[in-house]
């Protein structure tokens, strides 16, 4: 798994609001502890990985980041002093789940996440199409293969304008292609300042990147 050297993509420059530091953290589901003790901080330009067994917490640790769920104990901040929080301005979360509505068209559902980041003008140039899903423009998503849903769930990106990208697992169900894309957009999202935590199963890493371990003894 190796990010590729240079891109056609443009992005958007992400705001700035570096680092976020986990200090002492620890998360629980109801009454069972999920993680505890973590200390991790996340710098403009970095790259997180995060692995382990399932239910080790790592959909739970991007929940976490982006202000979804609060510390069990510890403290999370951003550099400004700030507790995460679920505003598109400081980080977009891409999860399991597609976020998008079955019958609304992939134009129509990509509308409404443009608007959700502030987007105002048209977010169709090619450059914000780096996963070729505009030819899907005016296809029903629920006419569309897990490829082709993960592709539209993933086209946010080249329009958000959030310093953090939180990523889960989100190479699943892509083709080869598809992943080099996943990559080339987050080293170039990296080199205009922002950072991203991605959880994987996958083997291998990127140039550049920390790994983290759930579930590992502390």
């Amino acid at each position: 798994m190796a990010a590729m050297p240079g891109t056609p993509f443009a992005l958007p420059l992400p705001t700035q609001a570096f680092p976020l530091i986990l200090r002492d953290v620890a998360c629980a589901r109801g009454e069972a502890r999920v993680f505890g003790g973590l200390d991790l901080a996340v710098e403009a330009g970095g790259l997180w990985l995060v692995r382990g067994a399932n239910g080790a917490g790592k959909t739970t640790l991007l929940r976490l980041l982006a202000g979804l769920l609060k510390p069990a104990g510890g403290a999370a901040l951003w550099g400004d002093g700030r507790a995460p929080r679920t505003v598109p301005e400081r980080a977009v979360l891409v999860g399991h789940q597609e976020a998008l509505k079955p019958a609304l068209s992939v134009a129509e559902n990509l509308g409404f996440w443009a608007r959700f980041h502030g987007v105002t003008e048209n977010p169709w140039p090619h450059a914000s199409d780096p996963f070729g899903v505009w030819a899907l423009a005016d296809v029903p998503v629920r006419a569309l293969s897990a490829g082709q849903k993960r592709r539209v769930s993933l086209t946010r990106l080249a329009f958000a304008r959030a310093p953090l990208w939180l990523l889960d697992e989100p190479t699943t169900a892509l083709d080869a292609a598809g992943q080099r894309i996943v990559w080339e957009l987050v080293a170039l999202h990296r080199r205009r300042g922002g950072a991203a935590v991605v959880t994987t199963h996958a083997k291998g890493t990127v140039d550049g990147a920390n790994e983290l371990v759930l579930g590992e003894a502390r």
